[in-house]
């Protein structure tokens, strides 16, 4: 229905070329089914949307807030047969969008959101090459609309995203931005991004709903202001409830700030109304904010969920894992196999989660228990109840160097996050010189770890020799995002 809705309105939109302007009116209309789209609200933003059409056949904007509604559709629920047919439609789009008003801020900043988005999508579809002439065109269309248009604000929330992003590239990626001719600053990008969030200008008041959205992600990944992110969404009282895009940012963000317990009541309370974009990813999350509790039974009900009716293939294998473990640790040796032979065969190595959890069931190795239920409980921020089951242990109490390397890294993590900084340096430092040469990544994540508490205190010299100490680790996994991380921290160091 939407695919026929869509041909319709580019039916009508080429008669009008024949005789008038296509325009860029982003009215009243089209705001209040931008802002229902940025809810994931999409039942009542896609009726709104089909009035418009009707009634202002000659207004390209609603061409771009469709485009909105099919990247968050792809992006959460990466259907590939949906992704294979929205594709083609959103070139079309595209081809609409340059057939407007020149005259317009729109006219460039859409084509850039276009291209964004559909970048976006095709990283989550392993398109990387295609992805990356798409978000370098987008970045060269909203460098362009920023000399043309100075004064229009919503290039800022576009350029300061991308430049912030640009910032943080691993040293071995660095050949492909120089190839695409972007250049990055994590400080300037920020700026960027802080000064439009808090903006009281007029488009700034409109688009507050998606800066709210990118703006705390920005702050908590690349510039490590983990407690300013969630201050943030606390601070602008952001709708938790009502606004699943919202609600999902928070979550993440309360998952990834090891806040499992925050992140289940954050889902639970989201209302529940047919209106919004189903999407299994909710499942995803409470099935780790419960593995993170050792709810076992109830992290297997949400992450066998999320398989059965996501559609595409990142983090598939992590679930898998994570079910395996889930069974593994009740005694049900024979589910956890089963499930482990299930984390082979399905999903994808896109993402460094799903290839950690790939290159553990070859190996066919089951972690030790206890340390398992010890990384699950500091993850999920029950640090107190990780640190009693370690509580009197040692290195000693463990056999092989692997398990020595873990409990070392663990106990670090631990007394990292109960504010017990100089014992997590001590056991962080443990752990580089047993890991260093291995392929597992606690050497690298616990130089990381000890750069972020010298950046904290300070002494930034000390942060980015452990910054780069990590960067300099090969080999091990999760080298990429832990490279990224290290890269950011430098840069901030530096004032970059």
């Amino acid at each position: 229905m939407r695919q026929f809705l869509f041909l319709l309105t580019f039916f009508f939109a080429s008669l009008f070329t024949a005789g008038a302007q296509q325009k860029f009116d982003f009215n009243a209309a089209c705001l209040q089914a931008y802002q229902e789209i940025n809810k994931l609200k999409f039942e009542t933003a896609e009726a709104q949307l089909q009035k418009i059409r009707l009634q202002q056949p000659d207004n390209l904007v609603p061409i771009l807030l469709d485009n909105y509604i099919d990247f968050y559709t792809l992006f959460f629920n990466e259907d590939p047969d949906y992704y294979t047919r929205q594709m083609g439609v959103m070139q079309s789009r595209l081809d609409l969008l340059q057939k407007g008003d020149k005259s317009s801020p729109f006219y460039l900043y859409s084509q850039s959101m276009l291209r964004i988005q559909r970048g976006a999508v095709q990283i989550k579809f392993g398109n990387f090459w295609d992805a990356g002439w798409d978000i370098r065109k987008a970045y060269i269309l909203i460098k362009e609309n920023r000399k043309k248009f100075p004064k229009f604000s919503p290039n800022e929330m576009l350029y300061g995203a991308l430049e912030s992003i640009m910032g943080t590239i691993p040293k071995g990626y660095k050949w492909l931005t120089n190839l695409l001719g972007m250049r990055g600053s994590i400080t300037e990008g920020m700026k960027k991004m802080k000064d439009f969030t808090n903006s009281n200008e007029y488009w700034a008041r409109q688009f507050s709903n998606e800066a709210s959205f990118i703006y705390p992600y920005l702050l908590f990944h690349i510039g490590n202001e983990r407690k300013q992110a969630l201050d943030f969404v606390e601070n602008k009282k952001l709708d938790l409830v009502n606004n699943h895009l919202h609600a999902f940012m928070a979550a993440n963000l309360s998952l990834n700030n090891k806040e499992a317990a925050k992140c289940k009541l954050i889902i639970q309370h989201r209302n529940k109304s047919a209106e919004y974009l189903s999407t299994p990813v909710w499942d995803f999350q409470l099935g780790y904010a419960h593995i993170y509790h050792l709810d076992l039974d109830d992290a297997i009900e949400h992450f066998e969920q999320f398989t059965r009716e996501f559609r595409g293939k990142f983090y598939l294998k992590d679930s898998y894992q994570k079910i395996s473990w889930a069974y593994y640790l009740l005694g049900n040796q024979q589910q956890a196999e089963a499930f482990r032979k299930q984390t082979l065969a399905k999903g994808s190595t896109l993402s460094d989660a799903d290839k950690k959890a790939n290159r553990d069931a070859k190996e066919n190795n089951w972690p030790n228990p206890l340390l398992l239920k010890a990384r699950l409980l500091s993850d999920g921020g029950y640090h107190a109840e990780a640190y009693k089951l370690l509580q009197g242990k040692t290195s000693n109490d463990f056999s092989s160097l692997a398990d020595k390397l873990d409990f070392a890294y663990r106990a670090a993590r631990i007394y990292d996050d109960l504010g017990r900084k100089d014992d997590a340096i001590r056991n962080y430092l443990v752990a580089i010189k047993l890991g260093e040469n291995r392929r597992e990544h606690f050497a690298a994540r616990a130089a990381l770890q000890i750069g972020l508490i010298y950046e904290e205190r300070g002494d930034k010299t000390t942060a980015i020799k452990y910054y780069q100490q990590c960067m300099n680790m090969e080999g091990h996994e999760f080298k990429d995002s832990l490279d990224q991380k290290a890269k950011s921290g430098i840069e901030r160091c530096k004032g970059n």
